[in-house]
């Protein structure tokens, strides 16, 4: 069968119409080049796009250079490794990391797992494990606490196949790999399908699984090390943040997000390693394009630093003879499509199908065999040109660097998987395709061994593992590798910061204005404060934070260079060098980003800080939640605080800003202790409590905390009420009726922006000659998270399910029970399994879109307001 005719497929190049002239000018620059320096060809080329402009062509750079190598064969430093052990060692690593999924599926068919993207970024890991990346050192110095690494997720077999040889897992730990239930029956430990640092806490450090989350994250932590150095909390200068993405990945918006916030900020200590193996999970990234192509215009117009990491070094003679520029102007006009095309067939057909395109290629295959056709590398596949584009990366100064690196997905599975449509979704090979691996890779191996998928590790004393642990010592030792040891922070008494709050004495506040201002005097503390990181997503004169502008000032990495407009005011506003609020512009996942970061600076740094962010509650949860949850996974510890929260105290603001579910989202995080204070002094009771459980127990697990922007009189708090504030509830008063009979009671439950309305339900109710027993609900999630620990302990012991809290507090009210709430009824309806027996329980929510109204309308409209909680009432007594 003949070969397609495929010239088609090809892009065109931009038609010549006066080559004489083209030459002339060519020739022209090519003797300022020879006479001159480059930055004077720099000046004459801006000096013309300026002429230009002013001619109103309008023409700029395309930002698109050759697509070849970015650093000359010339100017590569020398390979400073073992070039044939390393490439064993590699070759080992993809073998184990291939056996392990493919063993997992061929016993248990449903667990999944992936084989062909480590496959095209074994070299990338190897070259940077071997070389680059540097580990916290055991006992070193406190202020050199190695480098952040940001794995791509779908490559974890191949760092558990590294730490197989290195000796941290064992040969059952790889067999049960994405079997973490069962393999501690087997004395082993599982392996989670990505990197979660929940599921390994000594293992993983970043949770990179949900795409996007890591580059964004990646981002973050290297502004937040700048942050640390300039505010002289931790000198992080010698440290870098190194990420392994995908280019599929790079589709993502949070992954394109804040690359000029990284350029903006200068953050040399910043290097990303794009794996362009030009494939998703379905077919090409950019089949009709080139993606690399794409993404070196997207960093290079972002400012960033861009290294091409194109060919490997058998490509180097090519060019070298190619004195037409073939090659350059044949991968000008080839398509990714077309090139996994290439990267899945054989060299023979490559020979027809690039090199026979025309004479000029044809003469250059010349005198290569087709096998040495086909073995012709990647860059990405390539040690020497790797440590080249590594090197520097990491020694560049003034920017944030990529690598945009070209390999082949599935790279040496050959027909079994390499650069196929359906090689993402490979994950078993049968005994031909082991085979013809295992000699791909020169590994040492039987055939029987191969098709058994038998792991291999050589022994202790042997060459290569004497060599990975050798080049793993030099750079601190083992990676990645997560650590939860830091010192306990000391939490100032409550009095000091927060006694206006449950002393409230009925002053008028909101519960966002009670937070601002315990948040200024803990600021104040002389042992906290500095570590106190306050994060806003330019909200924070809408929270009432103006205030902390002048108190802390507000980080910036070059200081301030202006004179604020406002400069004469009280809340004029200030950046510094030295500023300590995180201002993050109207990004909540910047803002979270930067949460994570400071969360997790306990693991991370070795150095606890306390960040609390502030926002729009609408916009937490609901659009960012995904990042929330990575920050769980990764075991943070900080304060979420969604201000104007409730879908009815947003007043007129309407739909998309009336927030009826975060804190029915709230609780599915395990980790995350959800509440809903209504008055400021039990907002101060679970700050208080919050600091001391992260900061002084040291448990991971972070607090999220609904704010109002409503004013209204703020109770002391009553004096045995702490606990119950804590645990989800408390009883705040009960009324008498002056004319009642003993029996006629209600008993009313409240939280958040809605107590106030229960409070106006409970003394109309009373004028009617209605007990009421009032309970302040703090929070829904903490009493039906009791509840269900409750049944489930006695499920387990085959008992009667031990009383609930929330059981045992209300069998002290009397009366049909209603519950009121600004979300959504799942809300309150969270604790019906809780509610003594015989006792009606009503629960009043906000469902449904939010409206633009007045705080009064919205609550009748929604049915939760005093008139609404009154009027349920007495029907549920008639009842």
């Amino acid at each position: 069968m003949n070969a397609p005719d495929i010239k088609k497929y090809f892009n065109s190049e931009q038609l010549d119409t006066d080559p004489t002239e083209t030459a002339e000018w060519t020739e022209a620059f090519q003797d300022l080049l020879a006479n001159s320096d480059s930055e004077r060809a720099k000046f004459i080329l801006n000096n013309l796009v300026k002429l230009a402009n002013k001619n109103q062509i309008n023409w700029v750079p395309d930002l698109v250079t050759p697509y070849i190598n970015s650093i000359p064969v010339d100017e590569q430093p020398e390979f400073p490794g073992d070039l044939a052990t390393e490439e064993k060692l590699a070759s080992l690593m993809r073998w184990n990391a291939l056996a392990m999924v493919a063993k997992a599926n061929e016993a248990y068919g449903e667990l999944g797992g992936h084989i062909a993207s480590y496959a095209s970024a074994a070299d990338l890991f190897e070259v940077g494990f071997n070389h680059f990346f540097r580990a916290r050192t055991e006992g070193g110095d406190v202020k050199d606490r190695g480098d952040l690494v940001f794995f791509q997720p779908h490559s974890a077999p191949g760092v558990y196949a590294r730490a197989y040889l290195e000796g941290r897992l064992t040969e059952n730990d790889l067999a049960h790999y994405r079997r973490e239930i069962t393999a501690p029956d087997s004395g082993a430990r599982g392996l989670s399908s990505y990197p979660h640092p929940w599921l390994m806490p000594d293992f993983w450090q970043f949770p990179t699984g949900s795409m996007g989350i890591g580059p964004i994250s990646s981002i973050y932590h290297a502004r937040f090390m700048r942050y640390l150095t300039d505010r002289q909390l931790l000198d992080c200068t010698t440290r870098k943040v190194w990420g392994v993405f995908g280019d599929g990945e790079m589709d993502e918006p949070e992954s394109m997000s804040a690359l000029t916030l990284a350029s903006r900020e200068k953050l040399d200590n910043l290097v990303w390693v794009v794996n362009c193996n030009l494939q998703r999970l379905d077919g090409p990234v950019r089949g009709n394009g080139r993606i690399i192509d794409e993404l070196e215009k997207l960093f290079r117009g972002s400012g960033w630093n861009v290294i091409k990491l194109v060919w490997g070094s058998d490509w180097d003679g090519l060019f070298a003879r190619d004195t037409t520029g073939a090659l350059v102007k044949a991968f000008a006009q080839t398509v990714d499509g077309q090139m996994q095309t290439f990267a899945a067939k054989d060299g023979s057909f490559n020979r027809k199908n690039f090199f026979g395109q025309n004479e000029e290629l044809a003469r250059l295959a010349q005198g290569m065999t087709d096998e040495q056709i086909d073995r012709l590398k990647r860059g990405g596949h390539d040690l020497v040109k790797i440590y080249a584009a590594y090197h520097a990366a990491a020694n560049h100064v003034g920017q944030p660097t990529v690598i945009l690196a070209h390999t082949k997905k599935g790279y040496g599975m050959g027909n079994a998987g390499q650069g196929k449509m359906t090689t993402h979704s490979q994950k078993k090979l049968d005994g031909e395709a082991l085979i013809e691996y295992r000699n791909r890779f020169n590994l040492p191996l039987t055939d029987e061994q191969a098709t058994s998928l038998t792991f291999f590790r050589p022994d202790e004393d042997s060459e290569e593992l004497q060599y990975l642990k050798q080049q793993r010592n030099q750079l601190g030792g083992q990676l990645p590798k997560r650590y939860s040891d830091c010192e306990k922070l000391n939490v100032p008494d409550i009095e000091s910061y927060a006694a206006f709050a449950f002393k409230a004495d009925d002053k008028e506040m909101s519960t966002t204005m009670a937070f601002v201002r315990m948040l200024g005097n803990l600021l104040k503390d002389k042992t906290l404060g500095p570590r106190v990181v306050p994060i806003v997503a330019d909200e924070a004169r809408t929270f009432g934070m103006a205030n902390l502008f002048k108190q802390v000032g507000i980080y910036s990495s070059v200081g301030q260079r202006y004179e604020p407009e406002d400069i004469g005011s009280v809340l004029s506003y200030r950046e510094a060098l030295d500023g300590q609020i995180l201002e993050e512009g109207i990004s909540e996942a910047g803002a979270i980003a930067s949460w994570t970061a400071a969360a997790t600076s306990y693991s991370v740094h070795g150095i606890a800080m306390l960040p609390f962010y502030i926002y729009y509650s609408m916009f937490g949860f609901q659009r960012i939640g995904d990042a929330i949850w990575a920050a769980a996974d990764q075991r943070a510890r900080g304060f979420l605080l969604g201000a104007t929260s409730g879908r009815t105290t947003l007043g007129g603001e309407g739909l998309q800003h009336q927030d009826g579910s975060s804190q029915l989202v709230a609780a599915t995080i395990p980790n995350c202790k959800a509440y809903d204070p209504a008055f400021a002094g039990e907002l101060a009771v679970i700050v208080d409590q919050g600091m001391r459980d992260m900061l002084v127990e040291q448990k991971d697990l972070f607090y999220y905390i609904t704010l109002m922007n409503e004013n209204y009189a703020q109770p002391d708090l009553p004096a045995d009420a702490a606990e119950g504030v804590i645990r989800g509830a408390y009883q705040f008063k009960t009324l008498i009726a002056e004319k009642s009979a003993k029996e006629t009671w209600v008993t009313l439950l409240g939280s958040g922006a809605i107590m106030t309305e229960v409070l106006k339900s409970a003394d109309s109710l009373v004028k009617q000659g209605i007990n009421v027993d009032i309970y302040s609900v703090t929070s829904w999630s903490e009493l039906s998270r009791d509840g269900k620990s409750k049944e489930q302990a006695a499920h387990s012991q085959g008992a009667k399910a031990e009383p609930s809290y929330v059981h045992q507090l209300l069998m002290e009210s009397h009366g049909p029970i209603i519950a009121a709430t600004d979300y959504v009824h799942a809300v309150p309806e969270s604790i019906r399994a809780y509610i003594p027996e015989g006792r009606s329980y009503i629960t009043l929510g906000t469902d449904g879109f939010g409206r633009s109204d007045t705080r009064a309308a919205l609550r009748d409209y929604f049915g939760v307001d005093a008139e609404s909680i009154s009027r349920v009432s007495t029907q549920a007594l008639k009842k």
